[in-house]
């Protein structure tokens, strides 16, 4: 008797399992199949086609010793680290005056999420514009009478990065707050009674207490936010299309200019390794930290 219900286990909540099987499906063939194929051929010398001429490493020889390629990299860390410093710390400010119970929270909290919900496309042309010279901030400013304020960052290689930096910052920084303060309601009101009848600051309650509590939003935010750092693109492209010169190219361009304009298939899939490479970096210890050391603990 004790066996049937075990053996029936398999058809609870059958007709969500039947539902689930063209999605499973899809993801084994479509994005494990797909994956797999691309680390295949990035073994080999393709070109316009793939085909199976085994040179081993080859691509990546020649990837790793490639000016453009190195260049990208180089400005996706700069991107990125700056992006992931200070993403995470105007979301949790953000979040923090928020949670003061303030007038209006609601009203507030759409209006910073709300760039969330356009592309990168769109965010990447407004910020053309605002930062373009003839029609932007510049030119507001010196009409006012500041008739030598200068401000182009789009326009120049030194700067360029932190014209794309404020753009991200614009999109993202929303979404960021919002799991934040979604952390911070979730933390126990007695604690905050607690600091206040110690007598201790709140911005020591915060820094030494909640913080700690928070790690798990704050690890989830970062993968999240490095994940999207790393498949950096449409920003980009709308924004300075990777110039001036090669001063904001970032790996995704690489990519697509080896997979469909350069027609060295071989390299573009070498490259695409790569970046795959990269998000399993930042999604393993997140794995690891969220489910192996939960298991251990």
């Amino acid at each position: 008797m004790s066996g049937k219900p075990r053996g029936l286990r398999l058809f609870r909540n059958l007709n969500a399992k039947v539902a689930a099987v063209p999605m499973v499906l899809t993801t084994l063939v479509v994005f494990v199949g797909g994956t797999l194929w691309t680390v295949l051929y990035s073994f080999t010398n393709s070109k316009l086609l793939p085909r199976w001429q085994f040179v081993g490493l080859d691509q990546y020889k020649r990837l790793w010793s490639n000016d453009l390629w190195n260049a990208a990299i180089w400005n996706l860390a700069f991107y990125g680290v700056m992006s992931l410093i200070f993403t995470i710390a105007m979301g949790f400010v953000l979040a923090v005056l928020l949670d003061q119970k303030i007038r209006f929270e609601s009203t507030f909290r759409t209006i910073m999420l709300y760039p969330f919900a356009l592309s990168f496309i769109v965010t990447g042309l407004v910020w053309q514009w605002i930062l373009n010279p003839e029609m932007g901030i510049q030119e507001v400013v010196r009409r006012m009478g500041f008739e030598t304020f200068t401000f182009d960052p789009l326009h120049n290689p030194d700067t360029v990065l932190y014209g794309l930096l404020i753009a991200g910052l614009w999109q993202g920084t929303g979404f960021t707050m919002c799991l934040m303060l979604a952390g911070l309601r979730g933390i126990d009101e007695d604690i905050w009674k607690a600091a206040r009848v110690d007598g201790i600051p709140k911005w020591k309650t915060y820094l030494f207490v909640v913080i700690p509590m928070m790690r798990p939003v704050f690890i989830t935010t970062l993968v999240i936010v490095a994940a999207g750092i790393i498949k950096l693109y449409d920003l980009v492209v709308a924004q300075t299309a990777g110039g001036p010169g090669n001063a904001s190219q970032v790996p995704a361009m690489y990519v697509y200019r080896y997979m469909f304009t350069a027609q060295n298939l071989g390299q573009g899939f070498a490259a695409s390794t790569m970046m795959l490479l990269s998000v399993l970096i930042v999604l393993i210890p997140w794995a690891y930290l969220e489910f192996g050391g939960k298991k251990h603990g």
